[in-house]
């Protein structure tokens, strides 16, 4: 390998949404570091099969509002 044009390669831990843990190597952070995963394969619903609808800050409910006329028709 050429020297100087590479990441540092080092050990972080991986603390999964369970709060279980396992070490790695990664380019992720410092030596030491802690990597905390909002999404994983116990709490995606890819894996886990179970869906689940999110409303961040009511964009379905603007979603519905904007196009809730779609596919009516008005007579007149």
């Amino acid at each position: 390998m050429k020297p100087g044009i590479h990441p540092d390669y080092h050990e972080i831990t991986v603390v999964m949404t369970d709060g279980t843990e396992f070490k790695t190597n990664s380019c992720y952070g410092k030596p030491g570091d802690t990597l905390r995963l909002d999404v994983d394969t116990k709490s995606h619903p890819a894996w886990t099969g179970v869906q689940r609808m999110l409303d961040t800050g009511g964009q379905v409910a603007k979603f519905n509002k904007r196009f809730a006329g779609i596919g009516t028709r008005k007579k007149g």
